[in-house]
């Protein structure tokens, strides 16, 4: 029995009054195009139910939220994706800080938050700078044409993370096609899952052998991580596990998140002069493309007892699925939500998540793309789009596969 089907064997009827909808929210032309499916998910009522998968559903900002911050009734450890781990063998170990709550989740997490601390993070950030102004130099080299997303969104993040982990320079090609299966894992065993699962075995060899203590760097991460079980904060069965944490959730949305500021500030000629000329917007800029964008689209909690969200009582031992996506541009917490606006306060968006499993890495990620973003205004007085935005499509994931554009040096 697949995992679908074991999951479609054991559901049960939603609470009675519970709307019931037809969405599939991994189909291919909810994924192609989610915004339509987001707008009846918000609509249709607070609590919502999925009969293609046997799952509620939440996708307004405030039952999201709630949902989130919900650890104690909303648990984590029995998986993030559709299956339940406490009727489901996982496909891998499942991770210590995204699958896990307290008490197994608060010694990974606080050993992580520290090493990627804003704190920590200045250490790397004049570099990264630095390798950030070479990339630009480089496209600016080759032209005015170029595609966001295999040229830069990319290539920055696969040249300064692996390096801040402690990677070795063979095999980096396989970050990427591990993330993607990862992310599309969380989903039901669809097409993405079915193609991917069928060449993804060399890349979790390599994936595995990257979190062993032998093949990480002197001064990396993966190193200081590995610190941290010598100290006792962790295990040494946890040591690797959070290594491949960094290594699942580090570059895929990194790069979806860079794509996306780009995205965002393309064709946006008077934004972008003012961002030119007043570089304390970079943040903002960033929150806002994250709302707008949410590349992280959608995450399941389990619900450890009886939970009452908006007024639904949703039973124990039931899956919730978060349209975090949905949530970012719910009408309801944000005005003319579907729009880009640089004058906006965008804190508060549940694009990393929100409460104790909110994304640990995000200052990474913020780090990596206001560097990438400030090094093109420097030199680039105008970006345009050049051509049809092509997304690719992954369950929980919302990116881009081609993002033409063209630029005009400064």
């Amino acid at each position: 029995m697949t995992t679908t089907d074991a999951s479609l064997a054991l559901r049960t009827e939603p609470t009675p009054g519970v709307p019931r909808l037809d969405i599939d929210p991994f189909g291919e032309e909810f994924l192609s195009d989610p915004m339509p499916f987001h707008e009846r998910l918000r609509e249709e009522a607070p609590v919502t139910y999925l009969d293609a998968y046997g799952v509620y559903a939440v996708a307004r900002y405030d039952e999201v939220h709630r949902a989130l911050t919900d650890w104690q009734g909303l648990q984590s450890a029995a998986g993030v994706g559709l299956a339940n781990f406490r009727r489901e063998k996982p496909w891998r170990p499942p991770s210590v800080l995204l699958e896990a709550d307290p008490p197994r989740h608060d010694a990974p997490r606080s050993v992580l938050a520290e090493l990627l601390s804003p704190r920590r993070l200045r250490v790397l950030e004049e570099r990264w700078r630095s390798d950030a102004r070479t990339i630009v130099d480089e496209l600016l080299a080759r032209g005015r044409s170029f595609d966001a997303v295999t040229d830069l969104a990319e290539v920055f993040p696969l040249r300064v993370f692996p390096d801040a982990i402690g990677l070795g320079e063979e095999g980096r090609e396989h970050l990427l096609p591990y993330g993607d299966f990862a992310f599309n894992a969380f989903g039901p065993r669809n097409r993405l899952v079915t193609e991917g699962q069928a060449a993804i075995g060399p890349t979790m060899a390599w994936i595995n052998e990257q979190c062993r203590r032998e093949n990480l760097a002197a001064g990396g991460i993966g190193e200081r991580i590995w610190e941290a079980a010598d100290r006792g904060d962790i295990t040494e069965e946890q040591a690797p596990l959070v290594v491949r944490s960094l290594l699942t959730a580090g570059v895929d949305t990194t790069v979806t998140g860079i794509a996306s500021v780009l995205h965002a500030m393309a064709d946006r000629p008077d934004d972008w002069r003012r961002v030119r000329e007043d570089r304390s917007l970079l943040p903002r800029v960033f929150e806002e493309a994250v709302r707008l964008e949410s590349p992280v689209q959608t995450f399941f909690r389990t619900t450890t007892e009886p939970v009452e969200i908006a007024g639904v009582l949703i039973p124990a031992d039931e899956k919730v699925l978060m349209f975090l996506g949905a949530a970012n541009r719910d009408r309801r917490r944000w005005e003319d939500p579907h729009a880009f606006d640089l004058d906006r306060d965008p804190s508060g968006h549940v694009g990393f998540g929100m409460g104790i499993h909110q994304c640990v890495g995000q200052h990474i990620a913020r780090l990596e793309a206001v560097s990438v973003l400030d090094a093109l205004l420097d030199r680039v007085a105008e970006l345009e789009s050049a051509g049809p935005v092509r997304r690719h499509l992954n369950n929980t994931l919302r990116g881009f596969e081609a993002l033409p554009m063209r630029l005009t040096p400064a």
